[in-house]
């Protein structure tokens, strides 16, 4: 398990190297000049290079990187152009609410998910499974901001019931994270549905309901725990797609979450703001990915997480 983990972790750290190496080099070639955009269009030629010098911009790209690069591995993800404040603190203030909205988001397609997916798995070519699979689809063909706008139609401006965006507290986040949910449900769904056919159709299932069990246990107590390995892929990949990608909806709903907060960035070309954001995230997805490698021994022992045995 140790060096499973190492393992991991090592090839981890060279994503996350790459992404710092693709963010940065990406973020420079945008079109424009942050420095006219911080000063505005009535600065003079000397105010534009003294900034640049004294952001540290007038050197060479290589060396910009590993200046950030050392900055990063101190903990300093570099200062905001637009703010003047340290980027991992404006980052960190935007995560809390971010991690709220993709927590209850998550929360609502497990449950919607794995349940469609068992449903329709129980009662395989019936109408009840051809259903549940027809919103599966149609979910997955649903655009996040079209299902989002729809909802606000509907339960804002037709209903009254909640309202549109701007806050964080309960009824904010029902539509949103309503949306987010239904949307990652399908997938769920889905593959649940898939893993607990093949469970189903295995002969341990068949003696179990020989035996006498109730279905509920051959189900949730057999059937289930076997066919969750899809399943706790996708839920752990959601989850980091979730908190990384949550900036349509975070758009669409005023959201005060690090989408909204990356989407200023890139209309301001605040470039250490930029790329804080985007390594910050590609933290989140490498850490998930181990989190949820490691959890598959949990869920079935005989996968094996270290070295192989031979003539397995």
């Amino acid at each position: 398990m140790r060096q499973f983990i190492i393992q991991r972790l090592g090839t981890g750290l060279i994503v996350l190297i790459g992404i710092s190496i693709f963010s940065f080099a990406l973020i420079h070639l945008i079109p424009g000049d942050p420095i006219r955009i911080m000063l505005g269009e009535n600065a003079t030629a000397e105010q534009v290079q003294a900034l640049r010098e004294q952001l540290g911009l007038n050197r060479p790209l290589l060396v910009q990187y590993f200046h950030y690069a050392a900055g990063v591995l101190q903990g300093d993800l570099g200062t905001s152009f637009k703010t003047g404040r340290p980027v991992l603190t404006e980052i960190l203030e935007r995560f809390p609410a971010t991690v709220k909205l993709a927590a209850s988001g998550m929360l609502l397609a497990i449950i919607i998910g794995i349940t469609m997916g068992i449903i329709a798995a129980r009662f395989k070519d019936t109408f009840l499974d051809f259903s549940a699979m027809s919103l599966a689809t149609l979910g997955v063909s649903i655009p996040s901001f079209w299902l989002g706008i729809l909802l606000i139609m509907l339960f804002t401006v037709k209903l009254g019931w909640l309202p549109i965006a701007g806050g964080t507290g309960l009824k904010d986040i029902v539509l949103p994270a309503v949306t987010l949910g239904v949307l990652a449900s399908t997938v769920i769904s889905r593959l649940t549905r898939a893993g607990m056919v093949e469970v189903l159709s295995f002969d341990y299932i068949r003696t179990a309901r020989a035996k006498g069990l109730g279905e509920g246990a051959v189900l949730f107590i057999h059937a289930f725990r076997n066919a969750m390995i899809p399943v706790v892929t996708i839920v752990g990949l959601q989850i980091a797609s979730l908190l990384g990608g949550t900036v349509i909806i975070e758009r669409v709903f005023d959201w005060p979450g690090l989408g909204s907060l990356a989407i200023g960035a890139i209309a301001s070309r605040d470039f250490p703001l930029v790329q804080g954001i985007i390594l910050f995230i590609g933290v989140i997805f490498v850490l998930i990915n181990i989190l949820v490698d490691i959890l598959y021994s949990f869920i079935d022992p005989r996968i094996e997480v270290g070295q192989p045995k031979e003539g397995t």
